[in-house]
């Protein structure tokens, strides 16, 4: 499956204003899901298998790393826990990085939030504006992620314009 998504990462001083505005805001809850995800060794793109226990892909995808929101090409396949993947994964490509985090997930219509408590890290927030379809176009992600950036008040210098695995390998 192919995804568009509008992105930003930023750290989270307060996770508990940003649950209070979710929950103001009438956002799902899906669950708390601890996230393991495992990075592996490619030439374009980053490549991770992500464990948990309510989801679990290999996913490929492809952005920018800059501040602020950034479109991110997708390829996601749904895994099966205790697949042999990551076996397969790790003899052929070598991993990486590991990332391993807790993970609070919500949803607004097609925009999922993350609040992150990344092993090593500390606490961070994530907004995905997700085009499934290509109906929605690129501008309206860009428009839905600047405007939780002002809800939520994310400065600028709390934008992380990097994976969770570059920040581990730093």
């Amino acid at each position: 499956m192919s995804i568009v998504i509008v992105e930003i990462k930023a750290r989270s001083v307060n996770p508990e204003k940003l649950r209070k505005i979710l929950n103001e805001s009438n956002a799902r809850f899906i669950g708390t899901d601890h996230q393991v995800d495992t990075y592996f060794n490619v030439v374009n793109g980053r490549l991770k298998l992500r464990e948990g226990n309510i989801e679990n892909a290999l996913i490929y995808y492809k952005r920018d790393d800059k501040p602020g929101p950034k479109k991110s090409d997708v390829k996601l396949y749904k895994s099966k826990p205790d697949s042999m993947l990551k076996g397969l994964l790790e003899d052929s490509l070598g991993v990486l990085a590991v990332v391993d985090k807790v993970r609070e997930i919500y949803f607004i219509d097609n925009v999922k939030f993350h609040i992150d408590e990344v092993e090593g890290l500390g606490t961070f927030v994530e907004i995905e504006a997700i085009d499934k379809t290509g109906e929605l176009g690129q501008e309206k992600l860009l428009e839905q992620c600047n405007y939780y950036l002002e809800l939520f008040g994310i400065n600028e210098n709390e934008l992380i314009p990097v994976s969770y695995s570059d920040l581990i390998l730093k």
